[in-house]
């Protein structure tokens, strides 16, 4: 049996999609299953908790955005529990090889290296950033795009075509062992194209005034420095290399970027 966890987010719950309709024996788990299916209850906070009895494959989708120390820690948990109970491989959700640069690389790397040290027969997808949060990011005001990005691009991909790669990928796991897959996009997009999509404007801020705006929000303390650190990191062109792992895996082009972004972003100014 295949299990996902983070069941109740929108990467695990397109991944469990795949698998049901390539008829994959799959479900999934979440720290509290009430009223989103008929999943197991998890809750890597709670190691006592934790079983994969029955569970062959485990698509480890990352334990949330927290402090680094509490992340490790899920992982930890959850690594372990696999160890224990006899899961033959782990299919591990990271962070595309550029990502170095970001604030939440560290636990990605750490749980990389988690897995390379352990027992368990493992594959590592580095997800590229997802073309909806460069979306989101990006969404005008008034007409504006005012985010920091510089004249830099990004080899963003659509989160459905990276939930159909880790769904491919743990219906044949045994194929993949021991493989990193950088999974970004084929092609790279700037915050220009996007406005010029939406036929808005695009006057860059600065990283200060971004930090200010975020800071007056109701974000948790660890959250404006990630964000500010994907402004500065795709506005100096440390985010910009694409690659072809992805269609090698899915065997077809990933969605253009663009167009998943431009709708995210719409989306935004709708709602």
């Amino acid at each position: 049996m295949i299990l996902v966890t983070g069941a109740s987010g929108h990467l695990a719950t397109a991944i469990l999609g795949h698998l049901a309709e390539a008829g994959a024996s799959a479900t999934g788990a979440t720290r509290n299953p009430t009223g989103s299916g008929p999943f197991r209850a998890l809750d890597f906070d709670v190691p006592e908790t934790i079983s994969f009895d029955g569970v062959e494959t485990l698509v480890l989708v990352s334990a949330g955005t927290e402090e680094d120390d509490v992340v490790i820690r899920r992982h930890e948990n959850a690594i372990t529990a696999a160890e224990r109970d006899g899961v033959s491989s782990i299919v591990y959700t990271s962070l595309t090889d550029a990502g170095d640069h970001l604030g939440f690389a560290l636990a990605h790397r750490w749980t990389e290296r988690r897995l390379q040290n352990g027992t368990v027969q493992w594959t590592i997808l580095r997800n590229g950033l997802y073309a909806e949060l460069i979306g989101q990011l990006l969404t005008p005001r008034d007409g504006v795009i005012s985010a920091p990005f510089g004249q830099g691009s990004v080899a963003a991909v659509a989160r459905i075509d990276l939930a159909e790669a880790a769904a491919i990928i743990a219906g044949t796991p045994e194929k993949h062992q021991g493989k990193i897959y950088n999974l970004v996009g084929s092609c790279a997009i700037t915050a220009q194209d996007l406005a010029d999509t939406l036929g808005a404007e695009y006057r860059p801020g600065t990283l200060t005034g971004l930090r200010q705006a975020l800071d007056s929000t109701a974000l948790l303390p660890f959250q404006p420095p990630m964000l500010l650190s994907i402004h500065s990191a795709a506005s100096h062109g440390f985010l910009e290399e694409t690659g072809t792992d992805i269609t090698g895996i899915l065997g077809r082009e990933p969605q253009n970027p663009l167009h998943v972004a431009a709708a995210a972003a719409s989306s935004q100014v709708s709602s």
